[in-house]
């Protein structure tokens, strides 16, 4: 396959986003069977703190991962539960099987599964699918659509360009160090609306068009790969605190547009 992005042709293109919903329709599969269900156990992958693993979330990257490996052999797999697996083609498929597990033990239905696709340059095609509401995000090479219960829709980021007009989201209240918590308190000081705990729903909803910026830290390649693609697609903005690429994780804002992403990274640099 031609890895210029500019010069894929539509068979490429159709073939790729066609994976992309087969391996969401299999992790929605896997996910379903276990959510909600009694007694779904968690083992802790951290020594402080807690950070949970469950069989769903290794059955939804189990499947996914056969799937790569009969379709895509020579693609790399960056995934969260099992070893990565080395590029031939120069693409790696980037999996989060369950983003947002302690969601998900705790049958709340903002949890999701994250698909992207990367090359070089980062990730250029990323799906963040809901399975227990039925809906999927779609960004990159020319989509950018959610497909739900009501049929598709185009996604497109909202116009908001001043920040006291902004809806604010972050997963944790505690958001990383002491010192990034300060920073995100200079800009939610400023912001219109912060909710919390919305893991990568949050990115879908400012993909959508419902909300403004998304500040998050602490974060690995496999929890912002795909909502970076899909924001990007419907015309948002997503970089580090210091305006550089995110696909590599860490300290992430996702912004409606480049104004109020401009105004929200000068009050994080402060």
């Amino acid at each position: 396959m031609n890895l210029d992005r500019t010069n894929l042709d539509v068979p490429d293109v159709a073939h790729l986003l066609r994976s992309c919903d087969a391996l969401a329709d299999l992790a929605r599969q896997e996910t379903l069977k276990w959510f909600r269900t009694p007694g779904l156990a968690a083992d802790n992958k951290e020594r402080d703190g807690f950070d949970p693993v469950t069989a769903a979330d290794r059955a939804s990257e189990s499947a996914m991962r056969a799937y790569l490996a009969q379709h895509h052999p020579d693609d790399g797999i960056l995934g969260e539960e099992f070893d990565p697996v080395d590029s031939r083609s120069g693409l790696t498929w980037v999996l989060d099987p369950i983003d947002g597990t302690r969601a998900f033990l705790s049958g709340t239905p903002c949890w999701g599964v994250l698909i992207a696709l990367t090359d070089a340059q980062g990730p250029f095609l990323g799906v963040i699918d809901q399975p227990y509401l039925g809906e999927r995000f779609v960004g990159g090479l020319g989509e950018a659509r959610l497909h739900g219960p009501h049929g598709t829709t185009a996604l497109q980021t909202r116009a908001t360009r001043e920040l006291a007009q902004a809806i604010l989201f972050t997963t944790f209240p505690e958001i990383g160090t002491p010192a990034e918590r300060a920073a995100f308190a200079r800009v939610q000081g400023r912001a219109l609306l912060t909710r919390f705990g919305m893991d990568c729903y949050a990115y879908a909803l400012l993909a959508a068009g419902h909300i403004d910026l998304v500040i998050e830290a602490g974060l690995n390649p496999y929890d912002i790969a795909a909502p970076l693609a899909v924001i990007e697609a419907a015309g948002g903005v997503v970089t580090d605190w210091q305006g550089g690429p995110a696909g590599g994780g860490g300290q992430v804002i996702a912004a409606a547009n480049a104004e109020l992403h401009a105004q929200a990274i000068a009050l994080l640099a402060e």
